[in-house]
């Protein structure tokens, strides 16, 4: 069989090779995974439960159950966003479903799209997939891995047709003020550039406020915001999310999603419904856990001497391993059993550093990061 060209240009994942290599050793503290360790709230899992027993097993709109798209219509003006549920909302099969769509709605073969670094895995190949060609710029830790109007020039983003923006951020676990997205809103309007944002860690801000885009001047007709339950709902496997942004943009999406997806499941939509309607406190009680992981991985990283910025959202570490990060995860998984993921496969700008998730309980944690101590003192 003949593969497509596209297809061949994309490696295997970078992080896959981790898990593989961790489930050939037993007992093994995986801080690897980007999923929650917490169930989805009770009161959403009892309303799938609820809609399957009365047999809400059809297909549901395209665009999702207006019920749906209204409550998150209401939800996200915490953000200071304002979306019309008709025409400006689309339910998706997760945040990863949206992306994908958007990049085939959005990108032309031969389109350049604008990637700053270190990023999510997916980017690039959903770039690629679609025909575009990825143009990495890489962000500064000495600026907290956000990203700036002096990176975006750098790197030639003025020749892009589109920006992918992901705060808080995988894998660093940066965020961006609204100050410092004025930059790149300004940089946007200025070279009339699209942007799709990727705000799934949105409801896991530890420090301030989470700041969209969108909400900046000239940003709103040029964005797109992506969003979902997975991270702060801890309903990954339920595979839902959405996507908001002008009305030609949805309708555009939404003429792929209805070819290749047809709706999203109708039982995670009535799952998310209620989790949206009064799973708040179960959330607030998860990033409050999120956060006291956070503070404590953070104090052991300097502790050991292992310099780490500090992150402010999503569930991830970022510190710097020195040297080679994939030899050093390698080894750090056969001699202690931890598993971390070295931040070179995130590109450009993640070499040397480690991605380390604290979803994970903190009696783990603490012998994982005392596991990560005794490898660094033996070095």
């Amino acid at each position: 069989m003949r593969i497509a060209d596209r297809v061949e240009r994309v490696p295997p994942s970078g992080i896959r090779r981790f898990f593989e290599l961790a489930e050939e050793k037993e007992e093994v503290i995986s801080l690897g995974v980007g999923e929650p360790d917490f169930s989805a709230p009770w009161a959403a899992r009892t309303a799938a439960i609820d809609s399957l027993e009365r047999g809400r097993t059809s297909y549901t709109a395209n665009r999702g159950m207006r019920e749906l798209r209204t409550e998150i219509a209401d939800h996200v003006r915490r953000y200071d966003l304002d979306y019309d549920p008709d025409e400006e909302i689309l339910v998706t099969t997760g945040a990863s479903e949206a992306l994908d769509v958007a990049m085939r709605a959005f990108v032309d073969p031969g389109d350049r799209v604008a990637v700053p670094q270190p990023s999510y895995i997916s980017y690039v190949p959903g770039v690629v997939f679609a025909g575009g060609e990825p143009l990495a710029v890489p962000t500064r830790v000495e600026n907290d891995f956000a990203l700036t109007y002096e990176d975006l020039t750098n790197a030639g983003a003025e020749d892009a047709e589109l920006l992918i923006l992901c705060y808080p951020n995988n894998p660093t676990g940066a965020t961006m003020s609204r100050s410092e997205l004025a930059e790149v809103a300004e940089f946007a309007v200025d070279h009339d550039l699209m942007v799709l944002s990727d705000e799934i860690y949105a409801a896991l801000t530890y420090e301030g406020e989470h700041a969209s885009i969108a909400t900046l001047p000239g940003m709103r007709e040029r964005t797109v915001v992506f969003n979902g339950f997975s991270k702060a709902y801890a309903m990954t496997g339920l595979r839902l999310g959405y996507a908001m942004g002008p009305p030609e943009a949805i309708r555009a999406m939404n003429r792929i999603h209805q070819y290749s997806m047809l709706s999203a499941p109708t039982t995670a939509q009535y799952a998310a419904l209620e989790a949206l309607r009064s799973c708040d406190q179960e959330v607030v009680e998860m990033r409050d856990q999120y956060d006291r992981r956070r503070r404590f991985v953070l104090s052991r990283f300097d502790e050991m001497g292992l310099d780490c910025f500090e992150a402010r959202g999503a569930f991830y570490a970022f510190p710097r391993c020195g040297g080679d990060d994939e030899r050093f995860a390698e080894e750090l998984l056969r001699q202690e059993d931890v598993a971390v993921v070295p931040g070179s496969v995130f590109g450009t700008g993640g070499e040397g550093h480690l991605r380390v998730s604290y979803a994970t309980g903190l009696d783990e944690l603490r012998t994982a990061m005392d596991r990560i101590e005794r490898f660094v003192d033996a070095r």
